[in-house]
């Protein structure tokens, strides 16, 4: 790669097309796999929803309601649920992540490919988010989960 100056007095890096589209390839294949981790993630959150409320459902049994242990049971499954939070947090971030990806292959392809005549400049700064960081919470433990 060559910094050359610009006249406006701005550097510029040559980079080969060949760089630039394995470059592009790549971060679409990495958006690819955040598909494919999201449809993991709802799968899981599917599955462990459903658990939850199988357990919720044998602890209306009047039997089961009798028992000692019946609030710490209900309770234990209450601060479970609020587990579930993770996966939108997650998923928000799968989506933000694939925006900026996206907008960085399509930008990395306006700039180093001119369009050719007649073809449409794919707008790439639209497409990266407007906040850097969808998600403010690092970990369960820490803060507070709204539920909705």
């Amino acid at each position: 790669m060559q910094v050359m100056a610009q006249t406006s007095q701005e550097p510029k890096v040559e980079v080969p097309v060949v760089a630039v589209a394995e470059i592009q390839d790549a971060l679409l294949v990495v958006m690819h796999d955040l598909r494919r981790l999201e449809g993991l993630l709802d799968h899981a959150a599917e599955n462990l929803l459903a658990r939850f409320q199988d357990a919720n459902a044998l602890l209306d049994d009047a039997s089961v309601a009798a028992s000692p242990q019946f609030a710490a049971v209900r309770e234990a499954l209450h601060g479970a649920v609020t587990e579930l939070q993770f996966h939108d947090m997650a998923v928000q971030l799968i989506a933000h992540t694939q925006k900026v990806l996206q907008g960085c292959a399509f930008r990395l392809a306006a700039e180093a490919m001119p369009p050719e005549e007649g073809e449409e400049v794919a707008p790439c700064m639209p497409m990266l988010p407007e906040r850097p960081n969808p998600v403010t919470q690092g970990e369960m433990d820490a803060g507070s989960v709204e539920l909705f």
